[in-house]
């Protein structure tokens, strides 16, 4: 599987595309949907799905856009489904006094459950803390070495805040220590900013959070 970035540094968050084969997934569309349609004709791949790391509104700018002219799913882990529609807890209304709401969500996601792209699968990772339904996402590069998107749960030098509708540190604390059970090679890929290792981000977040 490939991960491709689509206009780093966009609006506030990463766009992330995972293509296997013929088939694409966007992670987390805050940039325009020809950005995003740029780089799948690039790759000769069918956009299949919406996938989000999380409900906060810099992440799911584009999901209506998209989904008004693909019939394809939005999927997100079911502890943040009520942000897509409440426009008091997705954190627009904290920054700029206003409320923004999208369509529900489509499938509603578990710890552990997969998701397949082509003929490959994305691995589903329940990591509260900086919402309740903030996930991370696990997969293989054609390789076979493994890489993970960390949303906001997990930055290169840093981790998600957790003083926004349904955060928590203390469990934020326990994603960490589950996230410190695997490789600590392995590239991650964040809601914000560079990319890391999992090691030299667990690292990093240990001057802010210990776990």
């Amino acid at each position: 599987m490939k991960i491709l970035s689509v206009c780093p540094y966009s609006f506030a968050a990463n766009t992330y595309l995972l293509v296997s084969g013929n088939e694409a997934v966007v992670v987390d569309p805050s940039v325009s949907l020809a950005a995003i349609e740029k780089i799948l004709a690039e790759q000769g791949a069918t956009l299949k799905g919406i996938l989000l790391t999380h409900g906060h509104f810099d992440h799911t700018i584009s999901v209506d856009t998209i989904r008004s002219k693909y019939t394809i799913p939005l999927m997100m882990h079911s502890g943040d489904a009520p942000m897509l529609t409440d426009g008091k807890i997705n954190g627009f209304y904290d920054f700029y006094k206003q409320e923004s709401t999208h369509a529900p969500a489509q499938r509603l996601l578990c710890d552990g459950e997969k998701i397949k792209i082509g003929n490959e699968y994305a691995l589903i990772l329940s990591t509260p803390g900086h919402s309740p339904g903030s996930i991370c996402i696990l997969c293989q590069n054609d390789s076979g070495k493994s890489f993970m998107i960390t949303g906001d749960t997990l930055f290169a030098d840093s981790i998600g805040r957790c003083d926004l509708w349904g955060g928590s540190e203390s469990i934020i604390r326990s994603s960490l220590q589950k996230l410190s059970t695997y490789d600590h090679t392995m590239k991650i890929y964040a809601g914000h900013g560079l990319t890391s290792t999992l090691g030299s981000a667990l690292e990093s977040a240990k001057y802010y959070i210990d776990f």
